[in-house]
């Protein structure tokens, strides 16, 4: 028997629906619906319709009803495509280092960054990285964000890679929000490998891959391709293989030098992650792919560098997603909706195309199609924000929070409750 709930009235609801997947975003494309109801089957959306005319079908279909007593816009659940919840530890001292005019590489070669994560999350047990998961997850259900993208890579070694991985799996069970499991087991070389970067991945290709793919751990491979990291020469037949084997491919690309998007371009890979380096050949040639380029603007504030040119990339005839980055060392804040309107303040971007990066846009970058908008047949992931305006959520830059996050139908957050 079907489960019908429903929500109602809806203030200003946009549905995101019906925009182009690449290119400028005009405010004028969005459409907004007025005093709207929203009715749900089974955790997806049945029907959007005037809340007086809705609500009476809703009674006939013995919904579970929820009458609004505040004034609300309604959004689709929003999508943070790039995050690193699961680790263990702080890097306070590298933030310190960094604004005291270190570089992120010359703190990395002290033994700070990225490995001095690794070290700390191969000391946790896989229940303190799950627990921290579940934790983290949460936080972004409390902000709208119903889908989160979790990567490893601070394993660096069969073992600890599939540790994370199970505790990103295991965290599932206790959270409401969907986490989507990367494998970043080519984050970085680890110092204490016996070998060479060559017979590193190929490593993973024979032993962690397989195990991912048998354990049901993850169908996507990602990789850092930057100096300190993997070159294009060393990393393009890791991704070959990867990609035979199964894997969806979304790449770490030009965050300090240039060349890691046009390995994206090359590997058909779903999404270009940073670009903060990217000139305008870099950009012309995503603006050409099918490759999502997805902008990280907690990392920027995080490194107190410059922005991702996100308007030089819609303008050229892009496709722009806006991720959080949530990582514990260059972009430890998390707040996704307080990133993007932050960098549509700074690039000139459109309501539209800030809202459509963390919504419908978001959704390609991780290659899903039945959420980022709210439109009958797609998943009832939704937003309310506690505003008569749509304007006004990116307006306050993050600090209107969501009075009700509904996930699959049901509301699994209400700010009224806390």
């Amino acid at each position: 028997m079907a489960n019908f709930t429903y929500i109602g009235p809806v203030r200003e609801l946009l549905p995101m629906e019906g925009l182009p997947l690449k290119g400028a975003l005009k405010d004028h494309s969005l459409q907004v619906l007025q005093n709207q109801g929203i009715l749900m089957e089974d955790g997806i959306i049945h029907t959007l319709d005037d809340h007086d005319k809705l609500l009476v079908k809703a009674r006939q279909l013995g919904a579970d009803i929820t009458i609004l007593q505040e004034e609300v816009v309604a959004l689709p659940g929003f999508i943070d495509c790039h995050t690193h919840i699961c680790f263990s530890g702080s890097r306070a001292g590298d933030y310190a280092l960094r604004n005291a005019g270190s570089s992120y590489l010359e703190i990395a070669e002290k033994g700070g960054g990225i490995w001095d994560t690794v070290t700390k999350t191969r000391q946790a047990s896989e229940d303190e990285l799950r627990l921290g998961v579940i934790k983290r997850a949460k936080e972004h259900l409390q902000q709208g964000v119903t889908t989160i993208e979790v990567k490893s890579g601070y394993g660096l070694n069969v073992k600890d890679e599939l540790k994370m991985l199970r505790a990103i799996d295991k965290a599932r069970s206790s959270v409401h929000a969907d986490l989507i499991s990367t494998c970043l087991a080519a984050h970085i070389f680890p110092k204490d490998f016996n070998g060479t970067k060559a017979e590193y991945l190929e490593l993973l290709v024979k032993e962690l891959l397989p195990e991912i793919k048998k354990q049901g751990l993850g169908k996507r491979v990602d990789a850092f391709i930057e100096e300190g990291a993997f070159s294009r020469a060393e990393i393009l037949p890791y991704l070959k293989k990867a990609t035979a084997l199964g894997f969806d491919l979304t790449l770490h690309a030009d965050q300090f030098s240039t060349g890691g998007s046009e390995v994206a371009i090359e590997c058909k890979a779903l999404s270009a992650d940073h670009l903060e380096a990217s000139t305008q050949k870099e950009i012309d040639a995503l603006a050409k792919s099918d490759v999502i380029a997805v902008a990280l603007p907690g990392a920027s504030l995080g490194l107190g560098c410059g922005f991702t040119p996100a308007r030089s990339l819609l303008d050229a005839g892009a496709s722009l997603a806006i991720a959080s980055d949530h990582n514990p060392g260059s972009a430890p804040m998390g707040q996704l909706l307080l990133q993007a309107a932050v960098l549509g303040a700074f690039e000139k971007l459109t309501t539209a195309e800030v809202l459509a990066g963390i919504t419908c846009r978001a959704a390609a970058a991780l290659g899903l199609k039945d959420r980022g908008a709210l439109v009958k047949g797609m998943l009832a992931d939704i937003a309310l924000f506690p505003t008569a305006d749509h304007r006004e959520i990116l307006y306050h830059q993050g600090s209107l929070k969501p009075s009700y996050t509904v996930k699959k139908g049901n509301i699994v957050y209400s700010k009224i409750e806390q």
